[in-house]
C-alpha cells in the first residue's frame, strides 16, 4: 500500500480511538485498503431512499450506535418502543432506528463471522454468559442471559415490531482491513465475507454518519447510544 493510503486507514482507525482495536494497534502499518473494484461504493440512491421510506409514525428516533456499549444500541431501541407503548402509542406509530457504526458494526454480522474473525476481541465485547470475548452475535436472537434484563428483545424481534437497523460500509472496510492485517488474510476477501455475513433486514449504508443525517432529515430525533 502506498504511504498516503496507509496513513488514511491509520488515521481513520486512530481518529475514532485506538481502544476500538485492542489487539490490532500494531497492525496499522500492514493494513491494506479494499480495492475500488470490490466494495459497496456503488450504492443505488433510489433504493436507499426506498429503505428510509420505512420510517413511519409520529414518534421517530435514531440511535447512534458507535460502540457495542454492553448492548445499549439495541436496548435503547427496545426501550423507545416500550416507553411509547406505556403511554398508549402503538408500534405502527413509532420508528426506532439504530445506526451501527464504528465499533458498533459488529452487531450487524452473523455468529459465523464473530467466531471466524474474533469480533468480540476486536472490539473488546464480552459475552454476558461467559465473561469472555464473545464468539457469537448475542443480540440478534439473544439467548437467556445475553441481554441485561430478560424482557429486552433482540434485533430480530425488534425488526418484527418495525424497528430499523443499518450498518456503516466505511467502518466495515476499515475493520475488514484490520482483521486481515492481524490474521494474515486478504483484505478484499475479508470485506466480501463481512458484507455477506450481514444479518437479514440490516441495511448496508455508505456510512453511519450519512445514515444519521438521512434519518434526521426524515424527522427522527437523535440520541447517542454509545
Amino acid at each position: 500500500m502506498d504511504t498516503s493510503r496507509r496513513q488514511f486507514f491509520a488515521t481513520m482507525a486512530l481518529g475514532v480511538s485506538a481502544s476500538a482495536f485492542p489487539n490490532m494497534v500494531n497492525s496499522f502499518d500492514q493494513m491494506e485498503s479494499i480495492s475500488d473494484a470490490n466494495n459497496a461504493l456503488d450504492f443505488d440512491n433510489q433504493e436507499l431512499d426506498s429503505w428510509f421510506d420505512g420510517i413511519k409514525g409520529d414518534h421517530r428516533i435514531v440511535y447512534d450506535g458507535s460502540q457495542p456499549h454492553n448492548t445499549l444500541p439495541i436496548v435503547w431501541n427496545w426501550a423507545f418502543l416500550e416507553s411509547n407503548n406505556s403511554t398508549g402509542i402503538k408500534d405502527d406509530n413509532i420508528t426506532a432506528m439504530t445506526v451501527l457504526r464504528h465499533s458498533g458494526i459488529v452487531f450487524a454480522f452473523n455468529s459465523e463471522a464473530w467466531n471466524k474473525f474474533k469480533l468480540g476481541a476486536l472490539v473488546d465485547f464480552k459475552d454476558n454468559k461467559t465473561g469472555e470475548h464473545a464468539l457469537r452475535n448475542t443480540v440478534f436472537e439473544p439467548q437467556e442471559g445475553d441481554m441485561p434484563l430478560p424482557p429486552i428483545q433482540g434485533i430480530k424481534d425488534l425488526q418484527a415490531r418495525g424497528s430499523m437497523f443499518c450498518v456503516c460500509n466505511l467502518a466495515t472496510k476499515v475493520y475488514s482491513s484490520a482483521v486481515a492485517a492481524n490474521m494474515g488474510l486478504n483484505a478484499d476477501d475479508v470485506y466480501k465475507e463481512m458484507v455477506a455475513s450481514i444479518l437479514p433486514g440490516i441495511k448496508l449504508v455508505p456510512s453511519g454518519v450519512w445514515a444519521l443525517g438521512r434519518a434526521q432529515n426524515r424527522g427522527c430525533g437523535y440520541i447517542f447510544a454509545g
